[in-house]
C-alpha cells in the first residue's frame, strides 16, 4: 500500500518561506516522478511543480506561477520529497498535495489523471 504524507503547511506572512515535506511509503520515490499540486477554495486543483525519476536525471518542471520562487527537491535515502516555496504570495493560498506518477518512465506530465497515489494535503495560507 503506496501511503503519502505531506506535512510542513501553516500559516506564513507575504514574503516568507515554507518548506512542504512528503513522505512516501509503499514505493521508492526515486523510482517514479513526484508532483505537488494545489487546491484554493473554490477553485480546481492545479499543477505546481513536478520532479522526474532519478533514472531519468531528476529534472523538475514548475508552473508558471511558482517558477523562480518554488524549489522541489528530493531526498532517497529519506525517501521524501520536498517543495521549498520562498517568495509567498496571498494567491499561493491553497491546499497542498504530493502525488505520483508510477508508470512515467521519463519526463514529467501535469495532467492531475497520470497521478496514482496522492496525500491527504497540507494547508498554507499567506497573510497580506
Amino acid at each position: 500500500q503506496v501511503q503519502l504524507v505531506e506535512s510542513g503547511g501553516g500559516l506564513v506572512q507575504t514574503g516568507g518561506s515554507l518548506r512542504l515535506s512528503c513522505a512516501a511509503s509503499g514505493r521508492t520515490i526515486s523510482s517514479c516522478a513526484m508532483g505537488w499540486f494545489r487546491q484554493a477554495p473554490g477553485k480546481e486543483r492545479e499543477f505546481v511543480g513536478a520532479i522526474s525519476r532519478s533514472a531519468s536525471g531528476g529534472s523538475t518542471y514548475y508552473a508558471d506561477s511558482v517558477k523562480g520562487r518554488f524549489t522541489i527537491s528530493r531526498d532517497n535515502a529519506k525517501n521524501t520529497v520536498y517543495l521549498q516555496m520562498n517568495s509567498l504570495k496571498p494567491e499561493d493560498t491553497a491546499v497542498y498535495y504530493c502525488a505520483t506518477d508510477g508508470t512515467l518512465r521519463s519526463g514529467i506530465r501535469v495532467g492531475i489523471p497520470f497521478y496514482d497515489y496522492w496525500g491527504q494535503g497540507t494547508q498554507v495560507t499567506v497573510s497580506s
